[in-house]
């Protein structure tokens, strides 16, 4: 081989182990790297009733860190089965467990657990499984999609919040899920699996709302709003997905009004 050459062979090297030493510098883990036609929906199913679920909130705040810009879309919902097994958790909701029990249907699972992850409606894991989370993630990003969802005119009267949506290329039978999304929170846990405990949570999906869309590509919603409401303490999240196999579309988010405005 000619010295240029081989010149060239090193230098490539060079570049291809610093872009790894970047790419894994400090964590060993992979980058999410986003892609302006795809997107993420994270949905964990925890608990502050199950003992397996904090590193699966710990790792949910981890990603909200890293895709901070990114079209990643992240929803901690609070099953309540968890309940009455010593500790009622306050964000629980008899319809989250529901939603969780449709995507066993969905995915053909024997049934439900915690911590579960479901990304995009599309694959199932343990919400733990950093490898698992972080490749679905970019799986994600790098799909493109050519179902589109956005979010208008966002306002706050008393307890109550008005939006406007307005979704292009969704199938008949799609249906649109607005979450109303509570950005952090701590519980000091006092009984049950997670007694004594200090658990921080991330995400905490507060209000719930599903529409069929039908004929209506567009149109308005009303969402309640908690006692404790503050503009820059929660955001919304829309999805579209297919209510017959759960496969989530396309995905958006508003602030409240007063709100920084993050970039998708």
């Amino acid at each position: 081989m000619k010295p240029n050459k081989i010149y060239a062979v090193i230098l490539c090297l060079a570049i291809a182990v610093l872009v790894l030493a970047f790419v894994n510098k400090n964590t060993g883990k992979p980058a999410i790297i986003s892609n302006s036609q795809g997107f993420a929906v994270v949905e964990l199913f925890t608990s502050e009733g199950c003992s397996s679920c904090p590193p699966a909130d710990e790792l949910l705040a981890k990603i909200r860190k890293e895709s901070t810009g990114k079209p990643v879309y992240l929803l901690a919902y609070h099953v309540d089965y968890w309940n009455r097994l010593g500790w009622k958790d306050v964000f629980s909701k008899a319809e989250y467990s529901r939603r969780q029990s449709a995507y066993a249907k969905w995915l053909n699972l024997r049934g439900v657990y915690t911590p579960q992850v479901v990304v995009n409606g599309k694959i199932e894991f343990v919400g733990s499984a950093q490898g698992s989370l972080r490749n679905a993630i970019q799986a994600g990003l790098l799909t493109d999609t050519k179902t589109h969802v956005t979010l208008s005119g966002v306002s706050v009267n008393g307890y109550s919040a008005t939006l406007q949506y307005k979704t292009a290329g969704v199938i008949d039978d799609g249906l649109l899920q607005v979450a109303l999304v509570q950005n952090q929170a701590q519980t000091t846990v006092k009984s049950g699996e997670n007694g004594g405990r200090v658990l921080s949570h991330v995400q905490i999906v507060n209000n719930f709302k599903s529409v069929r869309l039908g004929k209506k590509p567009e149109g308005t919603i009303m969402m309640e709003l908690p006692a404790n409401f503050v503009p820059s303490g929660y955001e919304l999240i829309a999805f579209t997905q297919n209510a017959k196999t759960g496969e989530i579309t396309a995905a958006t988010r508003a602030p409240f009004p007063g709100t920084a405005v993050a970039n998708n």
